[in-house]
């Protein structure tokens, strides 16, 4: 292979030198106003070693506005470019709109720097389809269901293959982009070519999710940046829980916040987290949740506490929740009232249940799970006075808990207080659609645990505890 870099090098005015080691520098050569992030800093490792790997394989998801696109699908084909100009690039889009908008650019960074030494054939005047002089290389940009016969593709560049929410919920665009996926792109790769797809994630059942499923054996790598970290010891940028990434576009922790907000919980998964969850769950649907804006008179209910613990307090641990709840007999109805979450150690966790029976005294029966810290946590409770504790065994598994209490939620009779009312609503819901796929299921637990308790109160399917309730 033709060593560039060096020809390069010698032509750049020394005071403008820089060794173009990365999509990123090079990014930085071309526009000195770039900024660089951490997480940019990853996807520029990334893109290196997938292109310096034969059949290299890689997924890039990030949150919308960070750069990973400009990133991969402009400065990366000019630094493929760099290294081989020989090297024949694709470049597919949602629309032919962007991938001849994404064409244009990777040009317009080629003749406004002719001391990278590329220059485009002048028999090529086309923005969607251009190669370099002297070379078999270029750029050629096509929509999704855009024809590539007759086109090999030494780099195959995916950028945004879905548009919107509703093109990802529909299955037939699903399927089309995938059969334009099967059927025209992969078919033109030559051998060693190198994919690389960037997106942010609308759906399970996107082309990432597919590929990662359906193509697994294929060595895909997925770069996933969440914008808030969950679990530190799985972080990317090794971030402390709750931390967001630095942003691009100079976004602070308070307009992170705002942002998520805006989103919701459910597109903030999807597009800032990376994890999409099924629109309609396997157990819980979301069509089936009711919120009260108005509470039932409580002297007629019972009320209870319903308390998920973890084994430890570290930042990698599981949740502990605890949740209020209300039984309405007359209507059957339940309310939900109330709820707190976190990694806690097992004494700040005494101090939580402490606190949620102080503010919620009517709340007597407390249903704890005797798994974990729950043994621990009752006898400490036990001995400081805390009455009506009732110990929770679950006999099957989450799945079969959650399937027995799923009419309940069919029958409209479980009730969440309004998002605006309480923020958290949104993550329950989120985590409930997704389960029993989701990362997280701390919450369904304790919300099953409960309508196991008090709607079926004659079976307690799935559960066995040291009383019978019939409120």
């Amino acid at each position: 292979m033709i060593d560039v870099w060096q020809a390069v090098l010698d032509q750049l005015d020394p005071a403008r030198r820089v060794q173009l080691a990365t999509p990123g520098e090079l990014a930085r050569y071309l526009n000195p106003k770039t900024r660089q992030t951490p997480a940019l800093d990853l996807i520029d490792e990334a893109l290196v070693e997938a292109l310096n790997t034969p059949d290299g394989r890689l997924i890039i998801s990030m949150p919308p506005q960070e750069g990973k696109s400009v990133r991969a699908a402009g400065d990366f084909p000019v630094f493929a470019l760099l290294h081989d100009p020989d090297t024949r690039i694709v470049c597919a889009s949602y629309g032919a709109d962007l991938a001849v908008r994404n064409g244009r650019a990777i040009r317009r960074r080629i003749t406004s720097n002719p001391e990278l030494g590329l220059e485009v054939a002048a028999d090529n005047g086309s923005v969607a389809d251009w190669a370099i002089a002297g070379h078999t290389g270029g750029v050629f940009s096509v929509g999704i269901g855009g024809g590539v016969t007759g086109r090999p593709a030494d780099l195959l560049i995916i950028d945004d293959p879905i548009k919107s929410r509703a093109d990802a919920e529909s299955t037939a665009y699903r399927e089309r982009v995938w059969d334009w996926w099967t059927d025209e792109a992969s078919a033109r790769l030559a051998p060693g070519a190198t994919v690389v797809v960037i997106m942010t994630r609308w759906h399970e059942d996107d082309l990432a999710g597919r590929l990662l499923e359906r193509n697994a054996d294929a060595g895909w790598k997925f770069l996933n940046i969440p914008a808030q970290c969950e679990d530190p010891t799985e972080d990317p940028l090794q971030r402390e829980h709750g931390e967001f990434m630095l942003s691009a576009r100079g976004r602070t922790s308070e307009q992170w916040e705002a942002r998520k907000a805006t989103a919701g919980a459910r597109t903030w998964a999807a597009l800032y987290q990376g994890r999409p969850s099924p629109a309609d769950g396997d157990v819980f649907q979301r069509e089936h949740w009711r919120h009260w804006a108005r509470l039932p008179d409580l002297d007629r209910c019972k009320l209870y506490q319903s308390w998920d613990l973890a084994f430890t307090g570290s930042a990698s641990s599981d949740y502990v929740v605890g949740q209020v709840w209300a039984h309405e007999p007359a209507t059957g109805r339940h309310y939900l009232l109330d709820q707190v979450r976190g990694r806690w150690s097992f004494t700040e966790t005494i101090e939580q249940m402490l606190r949620l029976t102080y503010t919620w005294p009517a709340a007597l029966t407390k249903l704890v799970e005797s798994k974990a810290n729950g043994a621990a946590a009752i006898d400490t409770l036990t001995q400081r006075g805390i009455v009506g504790i009732v110990p929770v065994v679950p006999r099957e598994g989450k799945v079969f808990r959650a399937e027995v209490v799923a009419p309940v939620l069919e029958s409209h009779h479980v009730i969440l207080p309004l998002p605006s009312y309480a923020p958290w609503v949104g993550e329950l819901i989120e985590e409930a659609a997704a389960f029993p796929n989701a990362k997280h299921d701390d919450q369904v637990d304790a919300l099953t645990q409960y309508l196991s308790h008090a709607a079926l109160p004659q079976s307690n399917k799935g559960w066995s505890s040291g009383f019978v309730d019939m409120g």
